[in-house]
C-alpha cells in the first residue's frame, strides 16, 4: 500500500442555496457542460441542456441520475432544486405508507424511511463524482429563529429549505462546498446626523459556517467571495491528477557478441602439437622469448603466422627439446614480456 501527499483534483460536490431570484440557476449554468434535472421549471427561460421529463415523480429523478451515469460527454449534473426533489421523495413515501406526512410517523420511523430513500439519490450522485462528473445541488434558503440555551434572546438563521432534518444534515455532510448566496447590504452613515441607512446590496457567496447561516468549503476560500462562477472556477476546473509515468531504468546497452574468429590453421596445428608433447603455453612462450630475445606476444594468435609455420611447426621436434630443458622454477621465476 502506497502513501501519497498533496491535493487530488477531481469532480466536485457543490451544494448552493439562497433566497429566490438571486441567480442560483444562472450561477450553476456556468459550470463545465452542465445538464439540468429541472424539478421546478427554473431553467425554462435559459439556454441550457436539460433532461426532459416530469420530475414531480421521485422515480423519474432517480432514472435521470441513472441516465447521467451512462453519459459519455457530461461534465456537470445540476439538480435544480433539491428541496423540490425532496418533496417528490416524500410524496412517494406518503403514498406507499398511506399517510399525509411520512415525517410525523411515531418513533421517528418516517424520518428513517425518507433518509433511506434519499440515500438512493446520493449514492447515484457519488458514482457520478467517481466518474469525474461534477454535481451541483441547488436549493432554496429558509430562515428560522435560532435560540441558544446559554444566550439571551434569539436570532434569525439561514439554512437549506429541506423538510427532513436528517436529509439536511446528510446533504451538508455530502458536499465538498456548501455555499450560501445572499445580498450583502451596504450601510452608509450620514456624517452630519450620524444616522445609518442601508443602500442597495451586492450578491455574495458565504463559504464558511457562521451562527447565522450554514456554509463550508474544503479549499481555503475566503469567508465572503463574489457571487460569480469565476470565484471558484480554478477549484472546479482543476485537472485530474495523472500518475507520473514510471521511469524505466535505462536498458544496459548489450554489447554485440564478439564474432568468434575461426582458429587459424597454423595455430590449431601448433595447439595439437603442444597438447601431444605436454608443452604449456607459458613454457612455449618462455622458450620463444629466450630464443628470439625480442618478443611481446602473450597468446598463440599473437605470434607471427610465418614464425609459427617455419620456426615452430616445421622444426617442432628440435624446438620441443629446447623448451623442455628449462625447469618449472626457471619458467616461473624469470621475468619475461608475456608475464
Amino acid at each position: 500500500m502506497e502513501i501519497s501527499t498533496g491535493m487530488i483534483p477531481g469532480a466536485k460536490r457543490i451544494v448552493l442555496y439562497g433566497p429566490e431570484g438571486i441567480g442560483k440557476s444562472t450561477f450553476a449554468s456556468k459550470f463545465p457542460d452542465p445538464v439540468f434535472i429541472d424539478t421546478e421549471g427554473s431553467t425554462n427561460a435559459m439556454d441550457v441542456a436539460r433532461f426532459t421529463a416530469d420530475f414531480s415523480e421521485w422515480d423519474t429523478i432517480l432514472e435521470a441520475a441513472d441516465e447521467a451515469l451512462k453519459s459519455g460527454n457530461m461534465k456537470t449534473l445540476v439538480i435544480d432544486t433539491l428541496d423540490w426533489a425532496e418533496q417528490a421523495c416524500i410524496r412517494k413515501l406518503n403514498k406507499a405508507h398511506n399517510t399525509d406526512n411520512i415525517l410525523t410517523l411515531d418513533y421517528g420511523k418516517g424520518s428513517l424511511f425518507v433518509v433511506a430513500e434519499f440515500e438512493k439519490l446520493l449514492t447515484r450522485l457519488t458514482k457520478l463524482i467517481d466518474k469525474g462528473i461534477n454535481v451541483v445541488l441547488v436549493a432554496h434558503a429558509a430562515m428560522r429563529k435560532q435560540e441558544l440555551p446559554d444566550e439571551m434572546g434569539a436570532f434569525d438563521r439561514w439554512e437549506l429549505k429541506l423538510q427532513s432534518k436528517q436529509v439536511k444534515a446528510m446533504v451538508k455532510e455530502w458536499g465538498d462546498m456548501v455555499l450560501f448566496a445572499n445580498y450583502k447590504t451596504i450601510v452608509i452613515e450620514d456624517d452630519k446626523t450620524k444616522s445609518k441607512k442601508a443602500q442597495g446590496g451586492k450578491r455574495v457567496l458565504y463559504t464558511q459556517h457562521r451562527p447565522t447561516w450554514d456554509a463550508k468549503n474544503r479549499y481555503g476560500l475566503d469567508e465572503c467571495i463574489p457571487f460569480e462562477y469565476e470565484a471558484i472556477a480554478k477549484i472546479i476546473e482543476a485537472k485530474a491528477k495523472t500518475a507520473a509515468p514510471k521511469k524505466e531504468k535505462p536498458k544496459k546497452e548489450e554489447k554485440p557478441e564478439a564474432k568468434k574468429e575461426e582458429t587459424r590453421p597454423e595455430v590449431k596445428k601448433l595447439s595439437e602439437l603442444m597438447e601431444k608433447d605436454g608443452i604449456s603455453l607459458n613454457r612455449l612462450l618462455f622458450a620463444v622469448c629466450k630464443k628470439t630475445q625480442n618478443f611481446t606476444a602473450t597468446t598463440l594468435e599473437g605470434l607471427d603466422p610465418d614464425f609459427i609455420r617455419n620456426s615452430l611447426i616445421d622444426k617442432w621436434d628440435k624446438f620441443v627439446g629446447y623448451a623442455k630443458k628449462f625447469t618449472e622454477a626457471e619458467v616461473e621465476s624469470m621475468e619475461v614480456p608475456f608475464e
